[in-house]
């Protein structure tokens, strides 16, 4: 079991048993009232408020079994709070950020395991590399029946308007380097093409230069299909693309060509899937509440050939150097000895006015 929960202005959906795994629930408690949830993940995407006001970005309060409460705020000020009590008991904690007006999406995770006393706070920015996060105080469990609450009925909860959506997992969910392949592209190997959700470790993979190289590690991951997460069709012919594929918003495509040299002065350069998407040569796609995610960490973070377009393979820094981000990722358990270090990506990644404006001038 994974993501039991997943819940936007909208509406919601709750399903015990695993978002994908039969209907919702839709009314009295398959399980018992006072069932815990004794570690998972709450997972919301949001706007912090340009302009300064203050956010609850979700809150809800309970009387029975027990009393309890959740909120989860932006201040103006800057710094997320969150605080969590169950009658008497509070916890809480602070996470430092520093609002300088930007309007994009942030990914606020707040991950808990009441057994092992453990909790973390993170705050995310799809657009960039950086992650910021703060342990918790050992956190309670959470009761299924408020996460049912949360998810199907509005008038238990507050959440404010920026708010994306948000969703719950039974997992400890990681955070970092994502993976950014669905199952099926086909990537070029030294026998041909493979579904990169059929690589494996080991497998010799062509790069845009036509070298051979190793996979050090195939990692994967499930999300919500919502927000950042959301997939990106890549239609072909674009991008030099024989057939479309799907990928994650944040995979960025190598592209080059005269427009690139002219505009930036370089023979290529890394642009994100999200900035592509036009309606006419990437658009998002759709599909399921859930969709799994591949990714491929080479050597010297080469990129890959899909399809006939070049693809960023996994980057993932110097995160060997960090064991705490490292324990958090989807690489937890790797050995660090053996994880390569990527100092700069491979080419310049655009900025998203950078990457917005090349893609109207190839539009054009």
């Amino acid at each position: 079991m994974s993501w039991i929960a997943i819940t936007d202005h909208h509406g919601g959906q709750f399903r015990p048993q695993g978002l994908g795994c039969g209907p919702a629930e839709q009314g009295g408690h398959a399980y018992p009232p006072d069932r815990l949830l004794p570690r998972g993940t709450l997972l919301l995407e949001t706007r912090l408020s340009p302009e300064g006001r203050p956010q609850t970005l979700l809150a809800f309060r309970r009387t029975h079994p027990w009393s309890g409460s959740f909120s989860l705020r932006a201040l103006p000020e800057g710094g997320i709070i969150l605080v969590e009590t169950q009658d008497d008991d509070i916890r809480h904690a602070t996470l430092p950020h520093d609002p300088d007006g930007r309007t994009d999406i942030v990914r606020l995770t707040y991950a808990w395991d009441a057994p092992a006393r453990w909790g973390r706070l993170t705050l995310e920015r799809p657009e960039s590399d950086i992650i910021h996060s703060v342990d918790l105080p050992p956190p309670h469990p959470m009761l299924l029946a408020d996460i049912e609450a949360l998810a199907r009925h509005p008038h238990s909860r507050e959440m404010d308007r920026d708010v994306d959506f948000f969703a719950v997992s039974t997992r400890v969910e990681p955070v970092g380097p994502m993976p950014a392949l669905t199952s099926r592209v086909p990537i070029a190997t030294e026998t041909g093409d493979v579904p990169a959700g059929r690589l494996r470790r080991g497998d010799m993979v062509l790069t845009d230069k036509g070298e051979a190289v190793p996979i050090l590690r195939m990692v994967s991951r499930t999300v919500p299909a919502r927000g950042s997460f959301r997939p990106v069709r890549l239609r072909a012919p674009y991008f030099g693309l024989t057939k479309d594929i799907v990928v994650a918003p944040q995979q960025r495509l190598v592209l080059g060509g005269s427009e690139v040299e002219y505009m930036f002065g370089r023979e290529a350069v890394l642009v994100p899937a999200r900035h592509l998407v036009n309606g006419k040569s990437a658009l998002f796609a759709k599909g399921p509440e859930l969709v799994t995610y591949y990714h491929m960490l080479l050597p010297g973070h080469e990129a890959v050939m899909a399809a006939g377009c070049a693809l960023e393979s996994l980057y993932v820094g110097r995160l060997r150097r960090k064991p705490a981000q490292l324990a958090q990722s989807v690489l937890a358990g790797a050995d660090r000895a053996r994880l390569p270090e990527h100092a700069r990506p491979v080419w310049p990644v655009l900025k998203p006015f950078e990457a917005i404006t090349l893609a109207m001038e190839r539009a054009a």
